[in-house]
């Protein structure tokens, strides 16, 4: 009986991490997805504005005055950072009343984006499906009041990160350098 028992338990012992091995995992939900694409594009741009020499933070693609300057990009993205982090936090906009794309000194934008980031963080980081799908009410940069639920706000937040990281990849190669996406890892 003593021999049954041990055989049984050394085939339990032996089969249990064999299909434990077999079994896939789940794939990630969306929001964790979102959690991850956030934090490598926050990277990407923080580590881009430090990259790029303080000379060209006032330097347009063109000579249309309508298009922001690099640094302007910058404060631009600081900005809609706190407003839509605080809308989809509940809370008040931090920022509110200032308007960083003001801001010339590459010290000061670099610290108005680390700020705006590091405020979003926490929002990112607590995100969770459940409270994704909460429905909030935000005001819109024209005052309209719309109901939108959290998850949507934070991919509109991040969307509008990428696009305008986009803007400063081309003035980075605008000057042969190169941004942070693209450098050798």
């Amino acid at each position: 009986m003593r021999k049954l028992i041990s055989a049984i338990l050394f085939g339990l012992i032996v089969a249990v991490p064999m299909v434990a091995q077999n079994q896939q995992q789940a794939p990630p939900s969306f929001t964790a997805f979102l959690k991850n694409m956030y934090t490598g594009n926050r990277s990407e741009i923080s580590r881009s504005a430090a990259k790029f020499p303080e000379e060209f933070y006032g330097m347009r693609p063109g000579p249309q005055k309508e298009v922001r300057t690099f640094g302007q990009l910058v404060g631009h993205l600081a900005d809609f950072n706190y407003l839509w982090c605080s809308q989809a936090k509940g809370e008040k906009n931090p920022s509110e009343g200032k308007d960083l794309e003001k801001l010339t000194s590459k010290a000061d934008l670099a610290k108005a984006l680390s700020d705006a980031f590091a405020y979003c963080d926490s929002v990112y980081s607590s995100l969770t499906d459940a409270s994704g799908q909460e429905i909030l009410e935000i005001t819109q940069e024209d005052g309209r009041k719309r109901r939108i639920n959290r998850l949507s706000l934070l991919v509109l937040n991040y969307g509008h990160n990428e696009h305008h990281y986009g803007n400063i990849i081309t003035y980075m190669r605008m000057k042969s350098i190169v941004p942070a996406s693209s450098e050798p890892r």
